[in-house]
């Protein structure tokens, strides 16, 4: 009782789930004030069962949930913050993530096996005793390459941009749809879920917030405008499922608190950074990259390699906002690739040290295209490339020139949404957790020939979903006008190299990419030994 009557009172506080594709957090935020009072964050494994598959455990990532919901708190009390102020819940997800569940059982389907492993839950009196291992189909996963093939040679002069006047992207491994279609053609059990109606499709906001508000029981089976727009079955003008597309490819309370808002990632630190204008852009570096500029209530086609998608729209009542997408599917994703892979590196850290202690690649290029290419080039045969070596390059080199393939390939996306707005930007608002590399922001400024903003506190996809979240109807404890945000402080780093010197860098990263392209085929080759395929998911 001690403890409870000195609990602080800050007023109103609102929550964000941000479950990306590395780690899940939860976070909470003071309404007035947007100060980050607590958080925690779980990492979550990766499966890599053949080439070109990624994979995750929709089990482990609803645990990691309720794991960092349970730590949070628990984190609140030791600060005597009452945590019965938290008035709302924002979602924030990795997108085009796909799982399929059986909304009877509420278990996924594919590659079922049984495995003990206790589930500690936040503010429930029970425990499970085990779970199932299952697995979903990540954002990068290639298994769907060759149903991408035969859908692109299937439209009017094979043109892989045929659906993009309804969806804004092109026929993609990226997207939701395909990935589906796989699983349909490919996993006996969900072609049978489907047709006795006991199969559940969603992306991984609408299986967390299935699960969150009752799963079998009661669950909510919903998604937003951002993460719909991202599964290539969605009408971005209409802002409706399509009823051709889906022929062709075939708010409750969690735990006693309420989800008012659900954002994709992307768009969540859109908000995040207060990009509310035309114009306005940021880019998140992740486990891949993510440019998205503010192009207003009317959706812009790209000419230059860019994806249309919806921005956000905050309210029932509320028009839609659409921004210009370039997505880079490696970035964060080649830090772990040289820890795991190579072991060149024990933690991230180590890799600004190795890079700042050369402080060049002597040459060396690197094309992280493990997913293949992403924007601008939707190129699913490349594959990654390390080119320029000679007996002088050592692990450092290699370090320097994988942090800078993060920065050319924002240069590749910058440069096309340049071209496509017609308005360069005049600096680069930047956020994610790669921000706290300063060697790389540093590059990122000398690469691009213009200033790197970094704000001073880097969660801001979990704050975009806190925003939105406070800003909800029913809610109303945060104010999204222009005079009501908080002042935000940040670093700034400028160019340091002369223009000259950036272009002739750039010049030779394209060379490279060029030396990626076409790697990979569907189609099968002579081996000496008679026919084998290079690559065939199935």
């Amino acid at each position: 009782m001690a403890a409870s009557s000195s609990r602080i009172m800050l007023g109103p506080l609102v929550a964000a789930i941000d479950q990306g594709t590395s780690s899940t957090r939860f976070l909470v935020f003071n309404a007035k004030t947007a100060e980050l009072l607590s958080h925690h964050q779980v990492e979550i494994q990766q499966s890599f069962p053949k080439e070109g598959w990624v994979e995750e455990d929709p089990k482990e990532i609803l645990q990691s949930v309720y794991e960092c919901m349970d730590r949070t708190c628990e984190k609140l009390t030791q600060l005597n913050i009452d945590i019965s102020n938290i008035k709302a819940i924002g979602v924030t997800n990795q997108r085009e993530t796909t799982i399929v569940w059986d909304k009877e059982t509420g278990e996924p389907f594919y590659n079922n096996q049984n495995i003990p492993c206790p589930v500690a839950m936040w503010m429930v009196k029970c425990m499970l005793t085990e779970m199932l291992h299952y697995t979903c189909s990540v954002w990068l996963d290639l298994r769907t390459q060759s149903t991408v093939e035969r859908l692109i040679n299937r439209t009017p002069g094979r043109n892989k941009n045929h659906l993009k006047h309804k969806t804004g992207l092109p026929i993609s491994t990226y997207f939701s749809a395909v990935k589906l279609r796989w699983l349909m053609d490919n996993v006996e059990e969900v072609r049978r879920a489907i047709l006795s109606h006991r199969a559940l499709f969603g992306t991984v906001d609408s299986w967390l917030i299935w699960c969150l508000t009752g799963g079998e029981k009661s669950g909510v089976h919903c998604t937003d405008v951002t993460n719909a727009s991202r599964t290539m079955l969605f009408n971005i003008h209409s802002l409706d499922w399509d009823p051709d597309l889906c022929k062709k490819n075939t708010g409750k309370g969690i735990l006693g608190l309420h989800v008012f808002t659900c954002l994709g990632d992307q768009s969540a630190a859109l908000v995040g950074q207060m990009c509310f204008q035309d114009g306005q852009a940021k880019n998140t570096y992740g486990t891949g990259c993510f440019l998205l500029r503010n192009t207003g209530p009317k959706p812009v086609m790209s000419d230059h390699g860019l994806l249309t998608t919806v921005a956000y729209k905050l309210g029932r009542d509320k028009p839609a906002c659409y921004a210009l997408e370039g997505s880079v599917a490696i970035a964060g994703a080649v830090v772990r690739w040289l820890k795991d892979n190579l072991g060149i590196i024990q933690t991230s850290t180590e890799l600004e040290k190795l890079a700042a202690g050369v402080g060049t690649s002597y040459g060396c290029y690197f094309v992280p295209a493990f997913s293949g290419l992403y924007a601008p080039y939707w190129e699913p045969s490349a594959r990654g490339i390390i080119c320029g070596l000679t007996q002088f390059t050592n692990k450092s080199h290699l370090a320097f020139a994988a942090l800078e393939a993060v920065c050319f390939q924002t240069r590749e996306i910058l440069d096309a949404m340049n071209q496509d707005s017609g308005i360069p930007l005049s600096q680069l608002q930047v956020d994610g957790g790669m921000t706290s590399n300063k060697l790389l922001m540093q590059l990122q400024a000398d690469i691009l020939c213009i200033p790197v903003v970094k704000p001073s506190m880097p969660e801001t996809t979990a704050l975009g979903a806190a925003m939105a979240a406070g800003a909800a109807e029913g809610v109303s404890v945060w104010s999204l006008s222009p005079e009501d945000l908080s002042e935000v402080t940040s670093e700034k780093f400028e160019p340091q190299i002369n223009p000259e010197e950036s272009e002739f860098r750039y010049a030779r990263w394209k060379k490279a990419v060029q030396r990626a392209m076409n790697w990979e085929t569907t189609e099968p080759v002579v081996n000496g030994k008679g026919l084998c395929p290079v690559f065939f998911p199935f």
